[in-house]
């Protein structure tokens, strides 16, 4: 039997009362505890009314919490709400910093009372808990949206909270990688299984998570095209791993099941749905690849899907073979490898439009229109790049 959802209300019969008896969960105490209510009645059917009308009465109830909340009840509050309106990914993130380091810090204190020390206490525990400035930062800004919102469902929140400047992000290394390290990478590569996925990052700087959900329905090798519209992104479980739960997905959020919780989803702007023209090399390198066993039909998943740690590691091995690192010791992001392809291209004197078209970038520099370059103009950067890369052009077999 599927597991009843969790907080929807449960049925049961009181025989020392002689009457049945429904539970509910109605919104959260001061305290930050779930706040329990009970209906009951003669029969059954008459129960289960008052159950769901009580469950509506909560839904439409705009004082279902304390009038007075402290930041741990409207935090959790706050998480119910956004969970359809927030990519999968970024709610996580801030479920992740409302239960890792906001509650811990300041959920016992009230909204209406809180001060620009308490704000700064939640970044004092970040850096003393040896978190990163970068982490500190966003955390901060996800408290004020927080209070923010908290503000526009009527609650009181000082106003001055709201002028506190975010901490500063710190130093962030991350950047392209040396040409003569990723012409190293690349050499190394060749004629490795994984030859083709680092072709294609290098290349067409596709993000790590479009190079996992890429499937091969999506690439053209005879009109040297590849449609870059889905991401590989493992969903969450309504309730943490409770798989009969279903999976928390937003209003209007694509999402197609691989396996488990992996599934291919749409990008978060129409930026990120391009069609980007292969460079020859990839091409012919894919050609090479496409008669691996893919039954999920994912490019570079030939047996089971291929997890962000598995790509990961799969990069760490390729850069010891290859003997290269950063200059610090640490060794390469596969985000890096994306860096590099923009600021190559940049090197190689093309326009922010093709550059901007190729990434797949969304900002004020990126609008809309940049996404229909010229096709003559994307192949011309990407063989560019590939030529500056010490790849060739060969022709793919056929």
């Amino acid at each position: 039997m599927a597991r009843r959802p969790h907080g929807t209300g449960s049925v049961y019969y009181d025989g020392t009362r002689g009457r049945y008896v429904a539970s509910y969960e109605a919104g959260w105490t001061a305290r930050g505890t779930r706040r329990r209510h009970k209906v009951t009645g003669r029969t059954e059917r008459e129960v289960k009314v008052k159950l769901r009308e009580a469950m509506r009465a909560v839904e439409t109830d705009e004082t279902a919490t304390s009038a007075r909340p402290t930041v741990r009840t409207w935090a959790n509050r706050w998480l119910e709400i956004t969970q359809t309106t927030h990519r999968p990914t970024t709610w996580g993130a801030n479920r992740s910093a409302v239960t890792r380091w906001i509650i811990p810090a300041i959920g016992h204190r009230r909204l209406d009372r809180l001060t620009p020390g308490d704000i700064r206490a939640v970044s004092t525990a970040i850096l003393s808990g040896g978190g990163a400035p970068a982490s500190a930062r966003r955390v901060h800004v996800v408290l004020i949206k927080i209070l923010r919102d908290a503000m526009l469902e009527g609650h009181a929140v000082p106003p001055r909270l709201f002028e506190m400047k975010a901490p500063a992000a710190g130093e962030n290394d991350r950047d392209a990688i040396p040409l003569p390290d990723s012409i190293a990478l690349l050499a190394a590569a060749k004629g490795t299984p994984d030859e083709s996925r680092w072709f294609a990052a290098f290349l067409q700087g596709i993000r790590p998570a479009e190079a996992l959900g890429l499937t091969w329905d999506a690439i053209d090798l005879d009109a040297g095209t590849v449609d870059i519209s889905w991401q590989l992104k493992a969903l969450p479980y309504k309730v943490a791993h409770d798989r009969s739960s279903g999976f928390r997905v937003p209003t209007g959020y694509e999402a197609r099941q691989i396996r488990g919780a992996w599934h291919r989803v749409r990008p978060k702007t129409a930026s990120g749905q391009r069609i980007v023209m292969l460079a020859p090399a990839l091409a012919a390198s894919l050609d090479r690849w496409r008669e691996a066993t893919s039954p999920t039909g994912l490019v570079w998943s030939p047996t089971k899907v291929r997890t962000d740690a598995a790509d990961r590691a799969a990069f760490y091995a390729l850069q010891d073979a290859a003997g290269v690192r950063h200059e610090s010791g640490r060794r390469y992001l596969t985000y890096e490898a994306r860096h590099t392809c923009a600021s190559l291209l940049r090197a190689l004197g093309f326009d922010d439009q093709t550059i901007t078209a190729i990434m797949g970038h969304a900002s004020i520099l990126s609008t809309k229109a940049y996404i229909h370059v010229d096709q003559a103009r994307k192949r011309e950067a990407v063989e560019a790049l590939a030529a500056r890369l010490g790849l060739g052009a060969p022709q793919i077999e056929g």
